[in-house]
């Protein structure tokens, strides 16, 4: 899938699933560096906010935004995932103050691999959001076709709205 990043031409390594396909299987960590299964997250659908590197101010805007906005949600899962180091997202949270977000890593590229969202050579992940349900259906999905916008936010929130 071709992007851009700051004007300039980049592409993911696959394409990305569609609205109605079925969400890839794929394994991250978490901040205790336990394996996470898109199954490990389906006891209730989930909202997927995948950001290319949380060190940066559109990644940090869009992670608090969900994190916020999702508080209230308890029929939904909610997780952000992106490239960085477990030490990376730790410090990130720390910083920020963030205590009650699921952080997952994907430093070893399979998420981003298996869902087409790798840009490859940059090492980082499409941004993007994926509401899935608990058949692995993507119900909802965003990819931003330039990286550094932010995605939009209302869109998704309705889509989770529906699902009380």
């Amino acid at each position: 899938m071709d992007l851009t990043f700051k004007g300039e031409a980049v592409s993911t390594l696959g394409k990305p699933s569609n609205v109605g396909e079925t969400f890839p299987d794929f394994t991250v960590k978490n901040k205790d560096g336990k394996e996470v299964t898109l199954n490990d997250l389906l006891d209730k659908p989930v909202l997927i906010s995948v950001v290319p590197n949380i060190n940066t101010s559109v990644c940090s805007i869009q992670t608090k935004k969900f994190n916020q906005e999702v508080d209230g949600h308890s029929e939904i899962n909610f997780v952000t995932i992106s490239t960085n180091s477990i030490e990376e997202q730790r410090n990130w949270c720390a910083a920020e103050g963030v205590k009650n977000m699921e952080m997952l890593s994907d430093a070893d590229h399979d998420f981003g691999k298996k869902t087409g969202l790798l840009i490859d050579s940059m090492g980082i992940l499409a941004r993007s959001v994926w509401v899935v349900d608990t058949n692995k259906q993507i119900i909802y999905s965003e990819i931003l076709e330039e990286e550094t916008n932010e995605p939009t936010y209302d869109k998704v929130l309705d889509q989770i709205d529906q699902m009380k």
